[in-house]
Formats: C-alpha cells, sequence, structure tokens
C-alpha cells in the first residue's frame, strides 16, 4: 500500500513539473533575436502586416472592375389581381372620348436571364489599376516604420537592463567591501582600538547598500516585464538576456558626416505618398472622358394562367447585345473640385517632404552633440570610478595600519557609490545617444 502511494506521488508530480514546464519557457535572446521575436509577435507590427494584406484584397476589388460583370435574375409573379389597360372606345365603336376597360396578360409570369457587362475602358479604373503595386510599397513602408520604432524601444529597454546587471555587480562588490569591513572593525572595537558608533556607522551604511540592492533587484524585474510586453512575450515565460555591454563598441562608426534622406523609413513612406498623390490627381483628371462598355442579355419568358411553367409551355426567348457610352457634360464643378483637392493633397505631402528632411537634418546634428557629450561624460565617469576605487583602497589600508580612522572609510565609500551610479548613468546616456544617432541617418 505504501509503494503504491509514493508512485502515485511520483506520478502526480512528475505531471505537474512537465505541465509547469511545458506553460512556461524559457528564452535566451541576444538583442538582435529580441528584435527578430518583438517583430513576429508585437501588436503594432502584426497589425500593420495586416494592413498590407488588407490592401492587397483592396487591390482585388479595383482589379474586378476589370473583368466582366455577370449575374442573374429569376422573377417569378403571381397577378393577384391583373393590370387593366383602357382602351380608346373607337376601336369597339363607342363614342369618341371614351374608353373601354380591358385586362391584358396572365395570372403567372416567369422570368429566367442573365446579363454580362464588361467595362472598357474607364480613366479612372485604368488608374487605379497601374496604382496597385505602389498601393501595396506604400503599406509595406509603414509596416517598415512601425518595425523600427519597435527596434528603438527594445534596443534601449535591453541595453537598459544589461546596464542595471552590472550595476547589481558593482553592488554585489560594494557589499563584499562592506561586509569585510564591519568584520574587521568589530574586532578593532573588540580590542578597543574603535568605538561603538564606528561599528554602528559601517553596519548603517551596509544595510543601505542591501536596500539599494533590492531596489535595484525589482527594477529589473519590473524592466524585464516591460521588454517582454513591447515584445508580446507571455509574463509566465522566463526572458534571459545573453549580451553584453562593450564600451568600443559604442564608439566605432558612429560619426559619419554622410547620410541619405532615403535611409530614413519615414521618407520612404512620403516618397511612395507623393507617388500616389500624382496618381489620385491624374483620376480625377481622367474621369473627364467617356467611359466606354459593353453589355449582353439573355432572357426567356413564359406566361401562365395555372401555374405549370415545369410542364411543357412555351417560353419565349429575348436577347441582345449592345455599347454604352457615357459622356461626362456637366455635374456642377465637382470633377474640378475633386482634382484641385487632390492637387492640394500632392501639395501637402510635398510640405511634408521638405519639413521632414529639415526635421532629419536637426535630429543628425542634435544626436551627434549628444553622443559626443555622451562619449565624454562616460568616459569622465570611467575615469572618476579608478580615482575613487584607488582612494578607497589605500584609505582602508591606512585604517587598517592604524593611520585613518573610518570616517574617512565612509567618505571613501560614499564616494565609490557616487562615481559607480554616475558611471552607469553616464554608461546608459551614451547607449541612448547611440541608438538616436544611429535612427537618424537611418541605419539602426
Amino acid at each position: 500500500m505504501k509503494k503504491t502511494w509514493l508512485s502515485s506521488t511520483f506520478f502526480i508530480g512528475a505531471m505537474l513539473s512537465t505541465m509547469n514546464n511545458f506553460a512556461q519557457q524559457k528564452n535566451a535572446f541576444s538583442i538582435q533575436q529580441s528584435v527578430e521575436y518583438a517583430n513576429k509577435n508585437a501588436v503594432q507590427v502584426r497589425n500593420a502586416l495586416l494592413d498590407i494584406e488588407i490592401q492587397r484584397q483592396q487591390n482585388r476589388q479595383i482589379t474586378s472592375a476589370a473583368f466582366p460583370q455577370i449575374n442573374s435574375t429569376i422573377n417569378l409573379n403571381d397577378y393577384l389581381k391583373i393590370p387593366t389597360s383602357l382602351i380608346p372606345g373607337d376601336f369597339f365603336g363607342q363614342p369618341s372620348g371614351t374608353f373601354k376597360a380591358l385586362q391584358f396578360g396572365t395570372k403567372y409570369n416567369a422570368t429566367a436571364g442573365i446579363e454580362a457587362n464588361q467595362l472598357l475602358f474607364d480613366g479612372q479604373v485604368f488608374v487605379g489599376l497601374i496604382a496597385r503595386k505602389v498601393v501595396v510599397d506604400y503599406q509595406t513602408k509603414v509596416a517598415e516604420v512601425t518595425k523600427e520604432q519597435i527596434k528603438a524601444n527594445v534596443y534601449k529597454i535591453y541595453y537598459q537592463l544589461v546596464i542595471g546587471k552590472k550595476q547589481l555587480a558593482s553592488l554585489d562588490a560594494n557589499i563584499t567591501r562592506f561586509e569585510k569591513l564591519l568584520n574587521d572593525t568589530k574586532e578593532i572595537f573588540k580590542n578597543g582600538f574603535a568605538e561603538k558608533l564606528d561599528v554602528d556607522k559601517v553596519t548603517v551604511q551596509l544595510n543601505n547598500i542591501r536596500t539599494e540592492k533590492v531596489k535595484v533587484q525589482n527594477s529589473l524585474a519590473a524592466g524585464n516585464a516591460g521588454l517582454k510586453f513591447l515584445m508580446n512575450m507571455p509574463q509566465r515565460d522566463e526572458l534571459v538576456l545573453t549580451d553584453t555591454l562593450n564600451e568600443s563598441e559604442l564608439k566605432s562608426g558612429i560619426l559619419d558626416e554622410a547620410y541619405d534622406y532615403k535611409n530614413r523609413a519615414e521618407m520612404k513612406v512620403l516618397t511612395i505618398g507623393e507617388k500616389l498623390g500624382g496618381y489620385n490627381v491624374r483620376r480625377y483628371q481622367l474621369s473627364k472622358i467617356p467611359t466606354l462598355a459593353a453589355f449582353a442579355n439573355y432572357n426567356k419568358n413564359a406566361q401562365r394562367t395555372s401555374f405549370n411553367f415545369f410542364n411543357k409551355g412555351e417560353w419565349y426567348t429575348t436577347s441582345l447585345i449592345g455599347l454604352k457610352i457615357a459622356i461626362p457634360i456637366f455635374d456642377g464643378n465637382a470633377r474640378n473640385a475633386h482634382i484641385q483637392e487632390a492637387k492640394y493633397d500632392l501639395q501637402k505631402t510635398r510640405n511634408t517632404m521638405e519639413q521632414v528632411r529639415a526635421s532629419i537634418d536637426y535630429e543628425v546634428q542634435q544626436s551627434r552633440i549628444n553622443i559626443r557629450n555622451a562619449l565624454l561624460t562616460l568616459d569622465n565617469q570611467k575615469k572618476n570610478i579608478e580615482l575613487a576605487e584607488n582612494v578607497y583602497i589605500t584609505t582602508k589600508k591606512k585604517y587598517e595600519q592604524g593611520l585613518g580612522n573610518n570616517q574617512e572609510i565612509y567618505f571613501a565609500e560614499t564616494e565609490l557609490k557616487v562615481a559607480q551610479t554616475n558611471y552607469y548613468s553616464s554608461l546608459y546616456d551614451a547607449i541612448n545617444a547611440r541608438i538616436d544617432y544611429l535612427k537618424a541617418i537611418g541605419k539602426l
């Protein structure tokens, strides 16, 4: 009995473990893998890709206008009261000006027919067919803009978390140093060469560093959740960041003086939008010329006094073919208004392109200034850390040799922490500046 219970317990535990592993997936991602995951799963990107498919279906609707339109109709009439017609009385020898009421036709009438229409020429449809590919390209470029925005945000959050991990490692080193200092201070206190106040000060500082570590850990957890939300990754899944940060990579190839407006996704969208605006003007201009269509009709008609259409009886045929030319003459200047409106829209697009070019120039110039300042600050803060570490080591050695006091170590450690905080802040600023610069020149 005991063996059976143990086997059941093991089986249930194994099942629960399997279900938990199935529900929770571990993802160890580099920055590139994170971007690819976001571009595949982020809702904004998925909707942008759906807009492309929607446009393709709208193109099919435009194309359908160039194909034959075939429809079939079946009509069945039951005249509860056969229509009455008035016939001049002269036909029946009655006085002139009088009429005789007669009912013509049968109670039941049926008509079955098929009708075909083929558009031979319509300027607006013609332009629509030409512009189909351009409109799909437009939606594709819009999707690229969305992907670029997602990519920039993923980069910033990803490297913010990488820096947070480096900061956490520094805090662990600080905790280790202060734990040793606390033990040394306690020993010195036992030997009568330090006061209880010295021990308390080191203890307070150690507790503060431990509290700071907890805050950084909570911040990293929140940032990790935010990155998963941006990537549209289930929160139950584990996300591990595999990339590290190399300062030399921040400084490589970032001050290239040459840049091209065409590399910016926004300019690609506007360039295609300008082309579409030209098509729109052309479409309304061609609405002034005639349209040509061919049509054909074939009908079968039967009339019965009783409902017996499926029995033997005559069905009379009517068929015709023809051409229809629609010549626009006057529409109250509506076409001219449409043409002028389309021209104004096109001019607005060109104005926007001019503004975006100026905006790109400003962004590039500003991002260059920002990244130069960020890298300069980063180098200075790195030197400050080295100096602060040297000061701390020297001060601690003096204290251990009895040539210094606890207060000096306290100040040295405080300065080291400030230098570390400033360094990691400047490191994140440098990363943001690099991302903004690469985005400004269209090379992110």
